[in-house]
């Protein structure tokens, strides 16, 4: 599997965290990471469905590579979704549409948080980030 040097450096902290409650606190340091959506992002057009909680996506073409920015209202998605955009960034949208998104969050221990709401929610941003790649 070909991580990037943030999925890498994500995958290291929580392999090294002992415990869910640390691995907790790792997710919400994740979700404070997340570069905070203006306003202006958090349209309906940017909004992705299927979610529980309100979820923004917003992608942008920079040199040929796909960069994605997402945010939440709900601060344990936040982490869940920063950490799914270190995995995504800069992946072809091939790639995108064939990312085992289940498996990312088992090797990072989480997969007890993934819920099948949350589940569902998490695969509907990666279609949405794949459809959004294969339009432009």
């Amino acid at each position: 599997m070909n991580l990037s040097p943030e999925a890498s450096q994500a995958l290291e902290a929580f392999e090294q965290a002992r415990g869910w409650e640390q691995r907790a606190r790792l997710l919400m340091q994740w979700g404070d990471r997340l570069e905070p959506l203006g306003d202006s992002d958090k349209t309906e057009t940017n909004r992705v469905h299927g979610c529980e909680s309100l979820v923004w996506l917003v992608a942008v073409q920079d040199d040929g590579q796909w960069r994605f920015k997402a945010g939440s209202d709900a601060r344990m998605l936040r982490g869940l979704l920063a950490l799914l955009l270190v995995r995504v960034q800069g992946l072809a949208s091939d790639q995108l549409a064939a990312l085992d998104l289940s498996a990312w969050f088992t090797q990072l221990g989480l997969e007890r948080q993934l819920s099948p709401s949350r589940s569902n929610g998490l695969h509907a941003v990666l279609l949405r980030m794949a459809e959004l790649a294969t339009q432009g």
